[in-house]
């Protein structure tokens, strides 16, 4: 899709790009009538409304990455002018918002823009003489979806939003084209119509993977469906009483005044439906093959490899829906910590680190937070400790790191790379050629100026087995972006089930086969046999918290954690808890392991929601702006 934008942006762009956000009527009808005379242009038309798609993969604009509090850049970035790092450290504002995607200004892409190229897409392509029904009944299809989904995209963000069905004739008044936002729930109702519509014609399954990967499918949309409708019972937007005051211009609320459950039993039925759609295309979870190391794998190693390779390897069984605009190379760099001793490896970046508290959060080997584990010294976790070669597939033998890094869950290791801790593949792909993280102050990793971690750790997860960082250059192996994955909606259904009918035997399947792939017991076994609370799992609420901290830890530096917290209504909660990590500066042991305050977030109530830029405002009189801005 790439291979079109430059060419696109030329020959299209006063159409694609020249408009405010709501001209919703088209500028330059003779074009349009260009674009939709043949297959050709028609086809690189439907890319250029791919290419709206965020960029899922960049780690200095997309806002969930640097926006939330999962990756802290080091100092050397402290005056850098990155939008998303400024949302948070607590500068989101009304007069020029960071990340606007309402608009498309500082760091944003314009939604509406999209929408209405959506609209264009759909009024034109059954005029195009040279196709058949078939392609342009799927073609329409896409724009249907890709429609629902910049929809969907502005929803979450902003919560009530103007729903722009159809692009307005071009003998529109200024009037009309001031629009207004719609009610939450008109909002959900309509985007999960699109994606009903745009399910009819999708295909099962990509068949030409050479060419259509990262193109979209029934399963793609269902699933989308799931999330949206799970996003729509949860706490932020299933009559929340902070919005209770939130009306319209015209007076009408624009969120409903009460919970109500049965939202939650319309998203069970989603997810079941998505999953089913998911298992007909043969979408399962992704188990790395052993076949491709060189060597019969350890157990522990193959697991790390499953976790990794999930999000790592390209077009895996567990992708649902890809983006191929997105590739992460750069995001990788950041994530890459220095290997060896030489200056030589210019291309590694690494000056993001993994703040304390999202360390903490993964689970002991046993399966269970470390503050319930009966077996685990909680208290001592800033304690030291020295590795043993029985720990070489986790840790450096004889070397000295903190407690907290012993004895934790599989997926801990396949996340994070920190002091002490083996740094799997880099081409090696041997149990007895493992290279080692060493980075207190003045070691191979914490020797240069600008490529460290601010915390001690970093997001390995993020960071391809396959990428080599050798003492002469940096070779990145990039992988397109899963937007959708198959763990992350089954987590949907375990949560969804779990607030409509309390825990139950279909309630614990989902979450116990994420982790059995990340090799621990289900969670009731777990919590029986290792919790100091073996009774959570049996109450709504305890099974809530359990499975909130599932999907943190299975979505850890995916982003869904941005958008969790706030749908949930618990980021107040977690981004206020400062930002903190090791004393990276320290030289020895004793030094570098004493915890260090790095910034303390502010999140305030009406961070939940976007502010709309009050230019906005001032133009279009009908739209009114979030509670709190």
């Amino acid at each position: 899709m790439k291979m079109f934008k430059k060419w696109l942006i030329a020959l299209f762009g006063p159409l694609l790009f020249s408009c405010n956000y709501l001209d919703i009527v088209p500028d330059n009808v003779a074009t349009v009538d260009h674009i939709f005379r043949m297959r050709n242009t028609t086809e690189q038309y439907l890319f250029t409304i791919y290419s709206y798609l965020p960029n899922y993969a960049d780690p200095y604009n997309y806002h969930v990455f640097l926006g939330g509090d999962e990756l802290w850049a080091n100092d050397f970035n402290t005056g850098q002018p990155v939008p998303a790092w400024q949302i948070a450290k607590g500068f989101q504002n009304v007069v020029n918002p960071y990340s606007n995607y309402w608009g498309g200004t500082n760091g944003g892409r314009g939604m509406f823009v999209a929408i209405r190229d959506c609209n264009t897409f759909l009024d034109n392509i059954f005029k195009v003489p040279d196709m058949d029904d078939y392609e342009k009944n799927r073609w329409a299809a896409e724009a249907t979806f890709l429609k629902a989904y910049f929809h969907f995209y502005l929803f979450r963000m902003y919560g009530p939003i103007p729903l722009i069905d159809k692009n307005l004739p071009v003998t529109s008044n200024t009037e009309t084209v001031k629009v207004s936002q719609m009610p939450i729930d008109s909002c959900v109702n309509f985007i999960a119509r699109l994606l009903d519509e745009a399910v009819v014609n999708l295909p099962d399954r990509i068949q030409n993977e050479s060419t259509e990967n990262g193109r979209l499918t029934k399963a793609a949309a269902r699933a989308l469906k799931a999330r949206l409708l799970v996003t729509a019972a949860s706490p932020l937007f299933n009559g929340s009483p902070d919005y209770a005051a939130y009306t319209g211009k015209n007076g009408e609320k624009l969120f409903p005044s009460a919970y109500d459950e049965k939202k939650w039993e319309r998203a069970v039925t989603a997810c079941r439906e998505a999953i089913e759609e998911c298992h007909a295309a043969g979408h399962q979870l992704y188990y790395f093959n052993p076949a491709f190391l060189p060597f019969p794998g350890s157990p522990e190693t193959i697991t790390e490899m499953s976790i990794r390779n999930a999000l790592c390897e390209k077009f895996n069984t567990e992708a649902i829906w890809t983006s191929t605009n997105n590739r992460a190379s750069a995001l990788q760099r950041e994530n890459l910590p220095r290997l060896y001793s030489t200056d030589k490896q210019s291309a590694t970046l690494s000056s993001f680190g993994v703040p304390m508290k999202v360390v903490e959060q993964f689970y002991t080997k046993n399966g269970v937070p470390i503050s319930e584990d009966v077996s685990w010294n909680y208290n001592g976790r800033y304690t030291t400790r020295t590795a043993v070669t029985a720990e070489k597939l986790r840790l450096k033998p004889n070397y000295v790191t903190a407690n907290l890094n012993f004895d934790r869950e599989t997926r801990y290791y396949a996340n994070l790379g920190f002091d002490g801790s083996r740094w799997f593949g880099q081409g090696r792909f041997n149990d007895d050629e493992s290279i080692y993280v060493e980075s207190k102050l003045g070691q191979i990793a914490n020797n240069h100026a600008w490529a460290y971690s601010m915390t001690g750790y970093w997001a390995k997860k993020l960071v391809n087995p396959q990428s080599v960082s050798s003492a002469t250059e940096v070779t990145i192996q990039s992988y397109p972006w899963p937007v959708i994955r198959l763990a992350d909606l089954y987590l949907l259904y375990s949560e969804a089930l779990n607030e409509w009918q309390g825990p139950g035997a279909e309630t614990f399947k989902w979450i116990d086969l994420v982790r059995a792939r990340a090799g621990l017991q289900g969670v009731e076994t777990s919590w029986q046999q290792f919790s100091k609370n073996p009774g959570a799992p049996a109450t709504k609420t305890g099974l809530r918290k359990i499975i909130h901290q599932e999907r943190l830890i299975e979505l850890a530096f995916e982003g869904q954690r941005f958008w969790d917290l706030r749908r949930w209504k618990e980021a107040e909660a977690v981004l206020n808890q400062p930002v903190t990590g090791w004393n990276v500066f320290g030289k020895t042991a004793a030094d570098y392991y004493q915890v260090k305050y790095l910034y303390n977030q502010v999140f305030r109530k009406k961070d939940y929601l976007w502010p709309v830029r009050e230019e906005d405002l001032i133009e279009n009189k009908n739209l009114v702006q979030s509670p709190g801005w």
